[in-house]
Parts: structure tokens; sequence; C-alpha cells
């Protein structure tokens, strides 16, 4: 399917006009970027970069896009011909899929004509805003888990097509399945799924529908057993199984409290090894709080598909670099917005991480129209995704996953904390002066 109409309309006119004014071919650099974190959060993580790859390559304009664009007069017919040929040529650069992010990394670097640039505007800070702030939300649940497997179960919660690209996210932050299929086959997350109540009240009687999933599934298949009494249920499952069966699930009551109630039961019917999974709209701060009681598992749904409070990173797509003229070789200047609270630094970015002693990060650090000069354990974060339009960035999602495991294991203690708090590094922008060494430009965003 075509991403060419993901695309807002005013970047077409932009184009459009830039070509009549001769300035549509000037060579330019955009980066996309995090002015800051969602409030009291100490990193993000970047997700949806295998996505852009997919998005970049199928930025077609088919020949109904074009007519559209025509009929309705977004465009007029020079720039429809141009956009029937349309195909990005330039240049990606960015951080790869599973790492962190702080305010002011550049997250992509595209380069190319000022035409094919900017129409990619909106369907890249579409994708990273939303997979990236899944992806943040999943990781800090994660992290409060302590090991225990969570569930991704948001589907019913969001757009069908969001749901597929959230499952996706959670998985790259450490989730365990995802109840959605189309995850599966698209991306080859595992999923997994048993029953709801509707299973449940289907049948005459509650015996009767956990014999008939036992029947279906085995002893190792998880049983709801809050559609009526709990302790009722419980007893019934251990019966019916002789105390074998592998997990039981809770959707509702007080949690903590109804978990203890229940894997004391067990333990008392000689089910010892029988796992305990709730669900019931948890988030990370619930998970947190649910680290002392006896759960070997989670269902997240609603709060991870809305990123958990901030359904956005509040990423933007901004020009920092542009050549003198058309010419190929013409010299690059630094552009910069000074707007109040929306200003932004010209020259093109380069990022390391600094990490020191233990293998803990101290800094992003961040150099402007140069690379930064590095020190011996600096970890490079630029990547190359498209180079001169063709993709080499593409990976396995289980790459970006084990990425997203090390660095989280670079943070800090401080950085790893559910509590409201500062950026766990400082961003620190540097420019390479006359004598080769770094400046710090102003003062280090934390």
């Amino acid at each position: 399917m075509s991403t060419a109409l993901f695309t807002d309309h005013y970047e077409l006119t932009m184009v459009e006009a830039a070509m009549a004014s001769g300035t549509a071919d000037r060579r330019c650099v955009f980066e996309l970027f995090p002015r800051r974190l969602p409030e009291g959060r100490r990193y993000g993580v970047v997700a949806g970069t295998g996505r852009v790859l997919d998005a970049v390559e199928s930025f077609r304009f088919t020949d109904e896009d074009v007519s559209f664009l025509k009929r309705t007069g977004v465009v007029g017919p020079h720039m429809a011909e141009w956009l029937s040929h349309y195909r990005f040529s330039g240049s990606i650069h960015g951080y790869a899929e599973g790492d962190l992010y702080f305010p002011g990394s550049p997250l992509l670097t595209v380069e190319g004509t000022f035409a094919e640039a900017c129409v990619l505007e909106t369907v890249l800070l579409s994708i990273y805003n939303h997979d990236s702030a899944i992806a943040s939300a999943a990781s800090r649940m994660v992290m409060m888990a302590e090991g225990r497997p969570i569930i991704e179960m948001g589907s019913r919660r969001t757009h069908e097509e969001s749901a597929v690209a959230a499952a996706r996210a959670a998985w790259i932050a450490g989730f365990g399945p995802t109840s959605n299929l189309a995850a599966g086959i698209r991306y080859g997350v595992p999923t997994s799924g048993t029953a709801a109540h509707a299973f449940t009240l289907l049948h005459d009687t509650e015996d009767d529908a956990f014999r008939a999933q036992l029947a279906a599934y085995g002893e190792e298949t998880t049983l709801l057993v809050d559609t009526y009494d709990i302790d009722k249920a419980v007893r019934t499952a251990v019966d019916l199984t002789e105390g074998r069966l592998g997990a039981v699930r809770i959707d509702s009551g007080d949690l903590s409290i109804v978990a203890r109630q229940v894997r004391d039961l067990l333990d008392d019917l000689g089910a010892t090894k029988t796992r305990i999974i709730v669900t019931s709209d948890l988030d990370e701060w619930q998970i947190a709080a649910l680290r002392g009681a006896p759960v070997d598992g989670f269902g997240v749904g609603t709060s991870l598909v809305t990123g958990s409070g901030a359904p956005t990173c509040s990423f933007v797509y901004k020009l920092v670099a542009r050549a003198t003229s058309t010419d190929p070789d013409a010299e690059l200047l630094p552009v910069a917005k000074k707007s109040s609270h929306k200003n932004t630094v010209g020259g093109r970015k380069y990022a390391v991480r600094r990490i020191g002693s233990g293998g803990i990060a101290t800094a992003e650090v961040v150099g402007v129209g140069q690379e930064p000069t590095v020190e011996a354990d600096d970890r490079n974060l630029i990547v190359p995704l498209i180079v001169n339009g063709e993709v080499v960035g593409r990976e396995p999602l289980a790459a970006a996953r084990a990425r997203h495991q090390a660095a989280i294991a670079e943070l800090p203690i401080s950085g790893r904390r559910i509590s409201r708090g500062d950026q766990a590094i400082p961003t620190v922008m540097v420019k390479q002066g006359d004598d080769g060494t770094d400046t710090v430009l102003g003062a280090s965003l934390s």
C-alpha cells in the first residue's frame, strides 16, 4: 500500500511554491528530534524505525493519488508530474531501534533535496511519535514487572492499525506475547490467548466451561476464575486438573488482596505450581504496587496503547541546514528558528552516549556541525538507515529488542525509578572549536 498520502496538505504547497522560486532542489538537512520528555519521565525509547523504512520504500504517488490531488486543486500540472515520479533518493541516518533517547537527541537526520525530504515529514512523525510513545510506556512497565512476563492485550482499545504497531513496539521494549494476530503475521511477535468471560457465560455451568477449555487446550491452559465466585472457581479448576493447572487469571477486585487469597487457596489445595496472572486496566504504577504480591504475570491493554498518559512523544521535524544554491556541491548553511520556546539549533547533529565506570551512561553528547570528540568507552548512536535511496538499516525485530535491554542496562539507578524526576542523563550539545576541543553550547539539557 502506498504511504504517499500520509502527508499534510501544506507539505505539497511548500514544495510547489519552492519549485516556482527555484529553491526546491536545494540540498537540505532535516532532523527529527524531541524537545522534551513527557513530564516526570526519565528516558524515552526509540521505536518505529523498521516501519519507517517500509513507509519510505512505499512512498509512491499512484495514478489515483495524483488524479485526486489534481482534481481537488491541491497541486498543479507541473507538481502533479513531479509527484508521479517521486522516489526518495537521499539518505537517512539515525538512532537504532530499541535504543533510548533524551531531549535534543537527533533521532533521524534526513538529507536530500528540499522537495523530496519535505514531503516525508508527516509520515515520519506519525510513526515515530506513536511507536516511541508505546515503547516508552512499555519499557517502564517491564522494568516494574521485574522479570515477570507481561502480555500485550490492548487491541480493543485503539485503532485497528495502531493496535498492530503497538504490539510491535511493546515487544521491542520487552513485553511478552500479544493477543493481536496481525502483529504475529506481519512482524513475528508471538501471540497468545485463552478465554474471556463470555466463554464461561456461554456454558450452563462454570464446571462445563472449564472442562471444555481443558479438553481443547490441556492442563497448561489459563482459566479465568472471576466470572462468578473466585473461591469456588479455583476449587473447581484444581479439582478438574488434580492440581496440575497451568495458571488462573484474575480480572477484577483489589488485585493485591485477591492474588494473596488465591495463592493461599491454591497452595492449600496442593496446586503450588499453578501461576497467577492478573489483568484489569493495569499501568506501570499498579504493576509496581503489585511487586510484593504473589503475581506471576500481567496482562496490559488500555494504558499501554495510550502511552500510559503520554500518547505522543512530541517529536518535531525541522530544517537545520540548507545549501546556498541548487549546485550539488554548494555549501550547507546551518539554519534555525528563533521562536520563543520553539527555537532550534542549526546545523547537522551527531551523537554519542558517554559511558563511565561500570558501563553506566553519564551523558548524551550531541555534536553540532561535526562529530563530538569521542572518549574511549563512548557509544556511537547514529547508524545509516537509507543511503542514496537504498534501505541499508533493516534488521530483525529481535535485534531491536536486544538493543533495548542493553541500553536499559546502561542507565544509572536514578534513571530506573518509577517516581517522577529529571531525565536519567543530561544532554550536552557541543561544537568543536578552532583548537579541536569541544565547547559546550549554552546550558545542558537535563
